[in-house]
């Protein structure tokens, strides 16, 4: 046969069978494996065992310097930061510039917010929201420190004690997600970028 044989089709039937899908294959609904998801494999018991002592030792220091200054408001949103920092040390909003500039950036939103509409929980919301746009536009994307602007707002704390504070806690956060890189040699190293 030739290509330019024209090939005549077969006439369609005078009543067409409807198009109806093919049944399932299974009636039964596959929960389990949709349950799962496709979340990462859990780390090896030696990896979250140091990640959690890590992010332990960190929260306890804190807690301790909190304590002596009578700043414990610190501690939520440096709990998150600390966190990310063991938990996910290659991720950009984990990177020392993120964490530090982040929670510093917020600072002064939460006191701009505070100073301008004083201390209510929708200023708070509105510190948060407007601190997560200063920290977009800076490039240093960290989310927990929204809630240091929302603490700020609420709490109203003493800018010359907790501004340092803050400083140094923030850097203790940094500097330990460090150490503990360090201390592993299977660990990721952290970080991947300083500034």
């Amino acid at each position: 046969m030739s290509t330019d044989e024209i090939i005549e089709a077969s006439p369609a039937p005078a009543h067409p069978r409807p198009l109806t899908p093919d049944p399932p294959a299974r009636t039964r609904p596959r929960i389990l494996p949709r349950l799962a998801g496709r979340a990462p494999a859990p780390p090896p018991a030696g990896t979250a065992l140091h990640n959690i002592s890590a992010v332990t030792a960190v929260l306890l220091a804190l807690v301790a310097v909190g304590s002596v200054v009578h700043e414990p408001v610190l501690i939520p949103p440096l709990a998150a930061s600390a966190a990310i920092v063991h938990s996910v040390p290659r991720l950009p909003l984990a990177q020392p510039r993120s964490v530090i500039a982040g929670h510093l950036l917020c600072a002064g939103v939460g006191y701009a917010v505070l100073a301008a509409l004083g201390s209510a929980p929708w200023a708070a919301a509105l510190a948060a929201g407007i601190g997560l746009a200063v920290m977009t536009a800076a490039r240093t994307p960290h989310s927990p420190a929204c809630a240091t602007a929302v603490v700020i707002v609420l709490r109203q704390p003493r800018p010359l004690t907790f501004v340092p504070l803050l400083a140094g806690a923030v850097l203790v956060v940094v500097l330990a997600g460090w150490a503990a890189s360090r201390a592993r040699p299977s660990a990721p190293r952290y970080p991947a970028y300083w500034w």
